[in-house]
């Protein structure tokens, strides 16, 4: 039997760059395949290309045996190829059987329409009302109405790139359930994510890139996680150095009965927010994405000021002063988004350096930036934290993911800060980028800093925290020990499954276990 997809030779170039450089290899029918790489591996490029999304340079596509020429994304969905995207494209004030309409190319009646949403969800055991509007939809639930479009056009191949960066261990257990459905009525599926211990229990074989090549290839439930991360970066990846045991002091972080409204209209309101973090420990917020973190770094960092509450370091109340009154007070802050929010692509390193950076290390003064003096800092920056980038006066926007998050990360640490407060350290960088960002948190915490981790990852969490709480719809549930913490109880929290109040036991139902092999 002809493979349902197969590449010859795929190139595509870019001013400057060869994005992807003869790549090749084949997907059969009925398979789970990944797709796995470094950040600028090639990845997202090929599958654009697969998707018809942008054309190849040189190369041949084949579809169940016979040479195609994919245009479009609607030529691609014509022959069968669907896409699932990480980030999603859905009207929040709209319900969800609107949305699925607005992604068809030719939407049937709306009776018609919904007879035909809710067998394709009774087939496939999605739970979702079509009438209910979107913002009120948790994140897994809203993914679930862009898999509904994928599989309302009968796909052969359905391409997923990065499904379950924003769900709960429950929510990609049921994911996986649907999936390994899908590929038993013979659907093809293309799997793209850096978790690799998903990759190990969900697909029959790996394809690794690097450098826009293909590398080798592999049985992912035959090999390590660990494995695989290696021969995506090409040697072997660094253990990080042991926590120390715990923390030591006083409370150097402390937050109480902290209240933000949410930005309307669809921002979340944080209610009572309190925890405490000591010197040299390590707090871990986890949570579906949409449910306060960002208010809660923003409120954090004094780019939003609660109605009350006090956020204090070193038992100094913090709350009503400024961004840099803060930041000169011992907080530093890397928030979510890296474009835009933490840095300015359109500016040098340098001059990023000097947004975040010229209270403490004195690169302005009098209102004049020392620009000698920023750019000896990039450079440090740049050397310690193994940047890519060709000197200070780089742009932000001319480096990978990867690098612009550790050039970012690298900048608010060799600040010496006595609190660190970090959304998503590592999300979609890569194994051997991810490791050196998270040693480098652990080693600011082992010289006395209080360090707070929001994160969906929770395998991130459990490697370097001393306790997690969870954030749902803007309450923050007791915090737990991690050495006790299981990935069940956490992930019903994290779906908004709260226990009594401290100290009292979670009822926890028996949950398949999928994230321990990460």
């Amino acid at each position: 039997m002809a493979p349902r997809l197969q590449l010859s030779g795929i190139t595509k170039r870019f001013p400057g760059v060869v994005a992807n450089d003869a790549v090749s290899f084949a997907v059969g029918p009925g398979e789970i395949h990944a797709l796995i790489g470094e950040n600028g591996a090639g990845k997202s490029t090929l599958v654009k290309v697969i998707y018809g999304v942008q054309r190849a340079d040189e190369g041949e596509i084949r579809w169940e045996g016979e040479p195609v020429a994919l245009r479009s994304p609607r030529e691609a969905r014509r022959l069968g190829i669907g896409m699932v995207f990480q980030h999603f494209s859905l009207f929040e004030a709209m319900t969800v059987l609107e949305n699925v309409a607005l992604g068809l190319d030719h939407p049937p009646p709306r009776r018609e329409l919904e007879r035909e949403v809710r067998a394709v969800l009774e087939t496939y055991g999605l739970a979702l009302d079509p009438y209910r509007l979107v913002h009120t939809l948790s994140v897994g639930e809203r993914q679930r109405i862009e898999i509904l479009r994928a599989l309302l056009g009968r796909p052969k191949l359905l391409v997923m790139d990065e499904p379950t960066s924003v769900l709960t261990p429950q929510e990609v257990e049921k994911l996986f359930e649907t999936l390994r459905q899908l590929a038993r009525e013979g659907c093809s599926i293309l799997y793209i994510s850096h978790k690799l211990g998903e990759i190990k229990a969900l697909c029959s074989a790996a394809t690794i890139l690097r450098g826009g090549r293909v590398v080798g290839t592999c049985d992912p439930a035959a090999e390590t996680p660990r494995r695989m991360a290696e021969l995506m970066i090409g040697g072997s990846l660094k253990d990080l150095s042991n926590k120390r045991a715990g923390a030591s002091g006083a409370d150097r972080f402390a937050v109480s009965e902290l209240v933000v409204p949410g930005e309307p209209p669809f921002g979340t309101s944080l209610r009572d927010i309190g925890f405490r973090v000591r010197a040299g420990e390590i707090l871990g917020i986890a949570g579906v994405a949409g449910n306060g973190q960002n208010e809660l770094v923003a409120a954090l960092s004094g780019e939003r000021v609660g109605t009350s509450g006090r956020i204090a370091i070193d038992g100094e109340d913090i709350g009503r002063l400024s961004v840099a009154e803060r930041r000169r007070r011992g907080l530093c802050v890397v928030p979510e988004e890296r474009n835009g929010h933490a840095a300015v692509p359109a500016m040098t390193l340098a001059e990023n350096a000097v947004l975040s950076a010229r209270g403490r290390k004195g690169l302005a003064a009098g209102g004049i930036v020392r620009s000698g003096a920023a750019r000896r800092f990039a450079a440090e920056v740049i050397g310690r934290f193994s940047v890519k980038a060709t000197g200070p006066q780089a742009l932000g926007g001319s480096l990978s993911g990867g690098n612009l998050q550790k050039f970012i990360m690298g900048r608010e640490i060799e600040q010496a800060p006595s609190v660190l407060v970090v959304s998503q350290p590592t999300w979609g960088v890569d194994a051997g980028a991810a490791g050196f960002i998270r040693q480098a948190m652990i080693d600011l915490a082992a010289r006395g800093a209080a360090i707070v981790i929001v994160s969906q990852d929770l395998d991130e969490l459990l490697e370097l925290a001393d306790r997690i709480s969870v954030l749902n719809e803007g309450r923050l549930s007791r915090a737990v020990d991690v050495r006790g913490a299981s990935i069940e109880e956490i992930g019903l929290l994290m779906g908004g499954v709260h226990g009594a109040g401290p100290g009292e036991a979670v009822p926890v139902p028996s949950v398949p276990h999928v994230l321990g092999a990460a």
